[in-house]
């Protein structure tokens, strides 16, 4: 099983890049606290793919707050000067926004994207002797 979800903030703003075949990728950094109140952090590279990754880039900036759900995927590449380099990045399958809109930012959000609220229908009793069960 490979899974991993985190939790944090973006360290810089969303990089938006295509593929030559013209599919959207968003390149994020996302710093995650350590545990028990300590002030250091760990930095994670987070690739999101298609239309998730133009979502991301039109509505995060550094400092959002996100969860990330995705899976650990490792790379090799030559570097400028043929060193054969290896990397780990995440490649995010979900990604919640979890900053509350600022009055700063109140441009990059739209009326459609904030949450409604669920209206439940009234539920009648029903008589467990009448269960088919």
């Amino acid at each position: 099983m490979n899974k991993v979800i985190l939790i944090g903030n973006l360290a810089r703003d969303p990089e938006l890049s295509e593929t030559p075949n013209g599919i959207a990728v968003c390149r994020l950094t996302v710093a995650v606290s350590r545990s028990y109140g300590n002030s250091e952090a760990d930095f994670f590279n987070v690739t999101v793919w298609r239309e998730r990754a133009e979502t991301c880039a039109k509505y995060l900036s550094k400092g959002s707050k996100v969860g990330i759900v995705g899976s650990l995927q490792n790379r090799s590449y030559e570097d400028k000067d043929g060193v054969k380099r290896y990397a780990t990045d995440i490649v995010a399958n979900e990604v919640e926004f979890l900053s509350q809109k600022s009055s700063n930012n109140d441009e990059k959000f739209e009326a459609d994207s904030a949450p409604t609220k669920t209206v439940r229908p009234t539920l009648e009793p029903i008589d467990d002797d009448k269960l088919p069960f």
